[in-house]
């Protein structure tokens, strides 16, 4: 099953680095990449083998790599708060990454790459501190963590939308509010090394305590009268969910709904067990956003479509088929 999930993932990547006006073929892809690591020559012309090596393959890649880190999120989430609308959009963090990240693109506080993703951590910690600490004060139930999340939400938009329409020219703002909306169009290889990473990292990491989030399922106290430390696991599992959150923010902006929806497509192929759950969640999710993404940049060819605008259309219709069989179900 695994073998044949990651090579599902391995053909998605390399059709995906083929659609376009170039005329390529899901062969020379793998001749690229071949001929990348010394093996053979891939026998393309020098632009052909840049259309695949510097623009679109290390833009599938990403886009496998934040479709899995956005599903992993979803799964430890919806888990540790025992909801099934629990994910980094809904909860807040993606707008406190996008907050951050927008300050010091904008505002222009330190440069490169590194400085960015530490802000967008610094802003996803602060809004899910909120989300925890209006949470608590409305009670602690799932549903109002939902609520605190929503609030959270609109509060780091509204200071998003107050940096950009105070502090940026027209040129920042046009580029912010796409890459708001989310953008791979900007795709590198060192993004890909960074957020494929740290994704890779948080699964490992969430994988081990999958057992944890398994005894979570049924309640904090069930947890705790199983023998997990609930407060030391969760907070690890929060701060790894929100690392992962702020550095898919930085490399490719806000997507909505792949953390919300994968989860729930790969319970309904393997269960709950989250051994299990984790790395099928983040398998559909990389295929997913993979799609999602080529359809973005097709669809209204030669303009491209953001993919965070993309994963909606796509997502509102999967998640109101997803309820509809969970209330059948019932």
């Amino acid at each position: 099953m695994w073998s044949a999930a990651l090579v599902g993932l391995l053909v998605s990547i390399a059709v995906a680095t083929t659609i376009g006006p170039s005329g390529l073929g899901p062969g020379d892809a793998f001749a690229v990449a071949l001929s990348r690591l010394g093996v053979a020559p891939s026998g393309l012309t020098g632009i052909q083998e840049a259309i695949i090596w510097d623009l679109r393959l290390p833009r599938a890649v990403l886009a496998a790599a934040c479709g899995a880190g956005l599903a992993l999120c979803g799964v430890v989430l919806q888990s540790l708060l025992r909801n099934p609308l629990a994910d980094p959009f809904v909860l807040g963090i993606s707008s406190g990454a996008s907050a951050g990240a927008v300050a010091i693109v904008v505002l222009g506080v330190g440069a490169g790459a590194a400085t960015l993703a530490s802000g967008a951590f610094v802003g996803a910690l602060l809004a899910f501190a909120l989300v925890l600490l209006l949470g608590t004060l409305a009670g602690g139930t799932t549903d109002r963590m939902i609520l605190a999340g929503v609030a959270a939400t609109q509060l780091f938009s509204a200071l998003t939308s107050f940096i950009v329409f105070t502090a940026a020219d027209a040129e920042q703002t046009r580029g912010v509010l796409f890459w708001l909306l989310g953008s791979l169009g900007t795709a590198s290889w060192r993004d890909v090394v960074v957020c494929g990473g740290v994704v890779l990292v948080g699964l490992l990491l969430c994988w081990l305590a999958a057992g944890s989030l398994d005894a979570f399922t049924f309640g904090e106290d069930a947890a705790s009268a199983l023998g997990v430390s609930v407060q030391r696991t969760r907070l690890l599992l929060l701060v790894v969910t929100a690392l992962m959150t702020a550095v898919i923010v930085s490399t490719s902006g806000a997507i909505g709904f792949v953390g919300l929806v994968l989860p729930h497509a790969a319970r309904a192929v393997v269960g709950s067990r989250h051994r299990v759950l984790l790395p099928v969640s983040a398998v559909l999710g990389a295929v997913f956003l993979v799609w999602v993404d080529v359809g973005a940049r097709t669809v209204i060819a030669p303009q491209e479509l953001p993919v965070g605008v993309a994963t909606a259309l796509v997502g509102v219709p999967a998640f109101v088929v997803i309820l509809v069989r969970r209330r059948r179900r019932g």
